[in-house]
């Protein structure tokens, strides 16, 4: 934790709200509307039931959230616009599903602090790396990801983070185009191995950094400092990419 100081993330002060929506739908709702999709999760023991973690999947349509969630067993939260808050019903419908706010006028540091805090609570964290909706009309689609899931990641190092590749997403529902979801099209939603920053680092095909490497970085000027993160951040991200698009994601 040498460079804990660098790569910090302190949590927002917000309260993750009680699920108890989101218990009952996954509870009864999803065994009745499992037999009528053509939905299938392939590497599900992949995905922690417990602890912080970050599912991370590409991102082509709306159904998006509901397929991470149907692939995790595990409530999920996402960060969600302040405008989606903005009356009683649908305030009602985003709080008691668990999905956190975000000021958009604050930036993207209230962002990731508001993720730190689903992961300082051994939460899972549902994330799209590319940060929209892909609006490419022809393959591949898969854009280059943002490095924010890179820093939470260095941030809470016992995080797990679990790429997942939705293929069939954009037929079912694709922006623009369709205004209400396909659901008798085909879903595959497919879970890679799971990765934690530490482990990332050390790995001769990640980070390929040594205790000795991690003691000299430490000693270096600030700038020196944050020059050489951004490349593992960037770095870091390129490969989960890159196990996305492995794992079938368009």
């Amino acid at each position: 934790m040498l460079l804990e100081m660098h790569w910090s993330i302190a949590p927002s002060s917000q309260v993750i709200p009680r699920t108890p929506v989101y218990s009952g739908l996954r509870l009864f709702l999803s065994p009745l509307l499992r037999p009528f999709l053509r939905w299938k999760i392939h590497g599900v023991h992949n995905i922690p039931r417990s602890g912080p973690t970050i599912l991370a999947a590409n991102h082509l349509s709306h159904i998006d959230p509901v397929a991470v969630i149907a692939a995790a067993r595990r409530t999920t939260h996402y960060l969600a616009k302040d405008g989606h808050f903005s009356n009683p019903v649908t305030r009602l419908l985003m709080t008691s599903t668990g999905q956190i706010e975000t000021l958009r006028e604050q930036g993207g540091n209230d962002a990731l602090s508001s993720a730190a805090t689903v992961l300082v609570n051994g939460r899972a964290l549902g994330i799209f790396p590319e940060g929209t909706r892909s609006k490419r009309t022809e393959a591949p689609y898969l854009l280059p990801g943002k490095t924010g899931v890179a820093r939470l990641a260095a941030a809470y190092p016992e995080t797990c983070v679990v790429p997942l590749a939705l293929i069939g997403a954009r037929e079912i529902m694709q922006p623009q185009n369709h205004k209400w979801p396909r659901l008798w099209r085909r879903l595959s939603i497919v879970s890679g191995k799971q990765v934690k920053w530490l482990e990332w680092l050390e790995h001769e095909n990640g980070g390929g950094y040594t205790v000795e490497k991690l003691e000299r970085l430490a000693n270096q000027e600030e700038h020196e400092i944050r020059a050489e993160l951004a490349r593992l951040y960037r770095k870091f991200t390129d490969q989960l990419m890159a196990s996305l698009a492995a794992l079938g994601a368009p």
